[in-house]
């Protein structure tokens, strides 16, 4: 998860694109949770289906 905190801090990558690297039923090589991706954006994390 650091590495992502890192990337997202210096904004590397976007909200929108760490949405990839969560791991979901349908995603399931994702690298971190739903619950680290709220911890780094602040954002609550909703699947497709979701939003």
């Amino acid at each position: 998860m650091e590495f992502w905190q890192i990337a997202f801090m210096f904004k590397w990558v976007t909200a929108e694109q760490l949405r990839i690297a969560v791991k979901t039923e349908a995603n399931p090589f994702g690298e971190i949770t739903p619950e680290q991706y709220k911890e780094i954006t602040k954002q609550d994390f909703e699947t497709q289906a979701e939003a």
